[in-house]
């Protein structure tokens, strides 16, 4: 194969305030599940940096739950949808799908066979479902609720039990199969958010938006009493997840606290304090063998340690809203990948280890749309909030200082030999020392991209009037040489090579154009393959090769000196186009998407 998948670094979970995340564990314990925009994500435990990403569903999904036998995966969506697949093998084969409620999926109940399966949610008709998993019949009904049903779950041991949480300030519990309705619990004063069977079968706990948690009887259930005493938490709780033993669990809760329980006793062991903002809450938890997990508002997934509570042992980050832009830089021998969202947020991924992190302080406050790193050792970052940031990459945090206010929106922007050349809405300013020195109105036309040549004395900008229009820079000027080279559509993306030998330009026409600089920009070749129209580029380090990504899903690396050489990467992120590439070296390509996950692929010629 001419290229392979080589890492995947796969986005958080996504969250939404005052609703809680419902993650999955498998029951080896090595992995754990999660969901984002339209797609299921599998993490290793051990190491986060290994991921796979299930696509298939055709709507937002909201929960995925393994089979205890560990060979199938179901998951739920938005439409009631439920797709239950295969986890051995690459392709993720569906094995069957079935729509038992016609709202949101909220969560999903397996027996502990993997024979039948329990799913609740909103719904016109009912709130739940509870059925065969291999022919869908009926086995049981969930009723008793008078608002949707947030969570489910199912005794692991027999005689079976079901019990289910509502927004009716209720909880019900079932006896079966066929599951009938026993009674309701009604002990909580507000929503109940989490309602949880222990692992041996003897409790059942319940968590609600009223701060407290209840132990019941896992067999007849009958109210033991509660954790916690009045209240267990200041603020509701969202989630709740058993230690293997069954002798402890954790709680998740919007006070920005996970508490640590002593089933027993009834008592805390343990406090662990996420932080004071309000992306701090916590809205769900999970326990893996020895791992305790729980998710923040902002979709970091954080590793707790029980013997330094104000510290989580590894905080997972990443992005959980569509990535708009990428770039490499390299330090200390090693390469750094840097990401930058719709959300304005920036990560920075080790490319050989995955370990990763953000900037710290205040950044960008909407989307950032193109990213270098300049030869000083920042990254230069253009964002919609109409500002461009230089941010030091040693210290990795914002500097108040150096932001630079600008008139109109900034579409692009390229930094070389001590200059940056920021694109806005009908201008062109040229940069020196994070200040600005020129500024070029009335352009005549609507300039869409431009780059600066590595030499630092020629800035290229591309127009959607199909032509590249050349300027000198002298002595702190832009100067209009009066020059243009002809695309064949309006301008997407385009850059020169490194060794500045070659200006690649790519267009709305679906043509890559190759122009060779010291033959005064003649046409070196061109390069047809898109159906679609290609919005990004990158050249790659050999100078011989360079990698467009289009609308059709495509990735494209084509061979300077031969058109007909090309390397075609198919559905590289499934669900998108590629919003932008990089190359670490001449055989490394990383591809970004809207399904905020990093790709890495080797490419082979």
């Amino acid at each position: 194969m001419p290229y392979e998948l080589k890492s995947v670094f796969a986005s958080l979970p996504q969250m939404e305030r005052g609703v809680a995340k419902v993650i999955g564990g498998d029951p080896k314990g090595n992995n754990f599940l999660y969901t984002n925009g339209k797609c299921v994500i599998i993490r290793n435990v051990e190491n986060p940096a290994i991921a796979d990403i299930y696509t298939e569903h055709a709507h937002q999904v909201t929960v995925a739950k393994y089979a205890p036998s560990g060979f199938y995966i179901a998951s739920g969506d938005v439409a009631g949808k439920i797709r239950i697949w295969d986890t051995t093998q690459k392709e993720h084969m569906l094995k069957y799908e079935y729509t038992p409620i016609s709202g949101k999926v909220k969560d999903i109940a397996w027996t502990e066979d993997s024979k039948r399966i329990a799913v609740v949610g909103d719904g016109r008709e009912k709130f739940g479902s509870v059925f065969l998993w291999d022919s869908g019949s009926s086995v049981g009904e969930i009723s008793g609720h008078a608002k949707l049903i947030n969570s489910v779950d199912i005794r692991q041991k027999r005689p079976y039990r079901l019990a289910t949480a509502s927004d009716d300030t209720c909880g019900s519990f079932f006896e079966g199969p066929p599951f009938k309705f026993k009674f309701t619990l009604r002990d909580h004063s507000q929503f109940v958010n989490c309602i949880r069977f222990s692992p041996d079968g003897s409790r059942l706990v319940t968590a609600g938006a009223d701060g407290q948690i209840f132990i019941y009887d896992g067999t007849t259930g009958e109210r033991i009493g509660s954790v916690g005493g009045e209240k267990a938490h200041k603020g509701g709780i969202y989630a709740v997840s058993w230690s293997p033993d069954s002798s402890q669990l954790i709680s998740a809760s919007g006070d920005k606290t996970v508490k640590l329980w002593d089933v027993g006793a009834g008592t805390a062991v343990t406090t662990f304090n996420m932080g004071s903002d309000v992306s701090d809450q916590q809205l769900g938890c999970l326990w893996q063998k020895d791992h305790l997990l729980s998710i923040s508002l902002s979709g970091y997934i954080n590793y707790l340690d029980k013997n330094n509570p104000d510290r989580p042992i590894r905080t997972v980050k990443g992005h959980t809203k569509s990535i708009q832009c990428l770039t490499v830089h390299k330090a200390d021998g090693r390469s750094y990948i840097y990401s930058g969202s719709h959300d304005g947020h920036i990560n920075y991924w080790d490319a050989e280890t995955g370990e990763n992190g953000c900037f710290s302080g205040k950044g960008h406050s909407n989307q950032v749309s193109k990213m270098q790193a300049d030869d000083s050792n920042e990254l230069v970052t253009c964002s919609m909030d109409d500002t461009l940031r230089y941010t030091n990459l040693s210290k990795k945090e914002y500097s108040a200082s150096d932001v630079v206010k600008m008139d109109s929106q900034p579409k692009s922007i390229s930094a070389s030999g001590g200059f940056t050349l920021a694109v806005c809405i009908g201008q062109l300013v040229l940069l020196k020392d994070k200040k600005k020195v020129f500024t070029l109105d009335n352009l005549g036309y609507e300039a869409e991209v431009g780059v600066i040549h590595p030499g630092g004395t020629t800035a290229a900008v591309g127009g959607n009037d199909g032509k590249v229009h050349l300027y000198s820079i002298q002595s702190n000027t832009l100067k209009d040489e009066g020059k243009t080279l002809e695309a064949k559509g309006s301008i997407t993306d385009m850059a020169y090579s490194s060794d500045g030998a070659y200006l690649a330009v790519i267009d709305d026409k679906k043509v890559a154009t190759a122009f060779s600089v010291a033959d005064g920009y003649s046409v070196k070749n061109e390069f047809y393959g898109h159906h679609a129209k290609p919005v990004s580029l990158a050249w790659s380090p050999d100078n011989e090769h360079f990698a467009t990504g289009g609308m059709d899903m495509m990735v494209y690396i084509w061979t300077i000196g031969d058109p007909d050489k090309r390397v075609k990467l198919p559905d590289s992120h499934r669900l998108h186009h590629v919003s932008s590439l990089a190359w670490i070296d001449a055989h490394t390509l990383v591809t970004t998407s809207h399904d905020a996950s990093v790709k890495q692929w080797t490419i082979t010629y």
